[in-house]
């Protein structure tokens, strides 16, 4: 995959931040990582706005349902992302 160099500012506390959580797979693996899951929120999002303008707005119901399984979809997240640090050559 192409890549290309930018520059960006960022809070210099955060960068400090993300520079000792990203110091295995390197600042520029973790901003892509980041910037992927911003854009694919976003079209989430964007979807939803879709939806509900065809189908109406999400019921109280529904929205907890959707919620509920996010947290199970992040949680399951961060069990692989945990495991991954442990088992660092194994295929998940």
């Amino acid at each position: 995959m192409a890549t290309k160099k930018v520059t960006v500012t960022i809070p210099e506390d955060l960068l400090d931040e993300i520079r000792t959580d990203a110091a295995e797979r390197g600042l520029s693996a973790y901003v892509t990582e980041a910037l992927r899951f911003k854009r694919d929120r976003d079209r989430l999002l964007e979807l939803v706005d879709w939806l509900q303008e065809e189908h109406g707005p999400v019921t109280g119901d529904e929205r907890a349902a959707a919620l509920k399984e996010l947290d199970e979809l992040d949680a399951e997240h961060e069990r692989r992302r945990t495991a991954g640090k442990h088992n660092a050559g194994e295929a998940a």
